[in-house]
């Protein structure tokens, strides 16, 4: 098991990326979801919250590749690609919803194809710095992943995004059906990664949790922005605490100003 006084040392990353969105629009087919989203993702952890069918999820989609997209992205200045393994080269990886990993593969299968692009050596190089930073997958190496508990997955699933030694780690709803405690888990983890070094953008449905790990976070509602602010503010904001926290929120003071209303 992971602890929250354990060094974690997989930081991919040979500087923190900086993420910018200007006027990105995405759909499937003739349906447009995300419509003029504009917003920065910098060093650290940032989180998007929002109720489903907000958007969420298509925007990580299409930041990957995975669906097309209009208007600019750019990765430390340079515009981003539009194909996924081009994505995955300039140092992108997500962590889909449902971990999607191989089931009848092992753990060990599944974490040596997160660095399918890198050197044989380098990929078990790789192995093994994921193995000491996460201690318990070295235990169950030879187990097929189908077999694990759906916390164990989630967490063969991130291990798997670091092989690649992204810059910028992708989460959607890490959280996902999981026990109270690997959630707190997961989170401690995401919030590891991003003190070490990797740029973190996390979807998460688990709003006071996930505000209590990131730096900064964005609202989004039927595929728009609709408020940001750093995480703390966030939380204490009339926008949050009503919508999602279910909190009659009175307070109209700094906190609640603080949050702009539009991005």
């Amino acid at each position: 098991m992971w602890h929250r006084d354990q060094p974690f040392e997989i930081a991919g990353a040979t500087r923190r990326a900086h993420l910018k969105v200007r006027g990105l629009s995405a759909g499937y087919g003739a349906f447009l979801v995300l419509r003029d989203v504009s917003f920065e993702v910098k060093p650290g952890l940032t989180v998007i919250l929002g109720p489903n069918g907000a958007g969420k999820t298509t925007l990580l989609r299409a930041l990957v590749g995975l669906i097309p997209r209009g208007g600019e992205v750019l990765l430390d200045g340079e515009e981003l690609a539009e194909k996924t393994h081009e994505v995955v080269r300039d140092g992108i990886a997500l962590v889909a919803e449902g971990r999607q990993l191989f089931p009848q593969m092992t753990v060990l299968e599944n974490l040596e194809l997160g660095a399918w692009l890198a050197p044989k050596a380098q990929r078990q190089q790789r192995v093994e710095q994921v193995l000491q930073d996460f201690p318990k997958l070295r235990e169950r190496g030879s187990q097929l992943a189908g077999t694990m508990s759906g916390g164990e997955q989630q967490m063969v699933a991130v291990a798997r995004a670091m092989m690649s030694a992204p810059r910028l780690l992708m989460l959607d709803e890490p959280s996902l059906g999981l026990a109270p405690r690997m959630v707190d888990e997961l989170l401690a983890i995401a919030r590891r990664i991003a003190d070490a070094g990797t740029t973190v953008l996390m979807v998460e449905q688990n709003v006071k949790k996930a505000l209590a790990v990131s730096d900064r976070g964005y609202v989004m509602e039927r595929g728009m922005l609709v408020a940001s602010g750093p995480a703390k503010l966030l939380a204490r904001s009339t926008i949050v605490r009503e919508a999602y926290l279910g909190a009659q929120a009175s307070d109209t003071t700094t906190a609640a100003r603080a949050v702009q209303r539009s991005v």
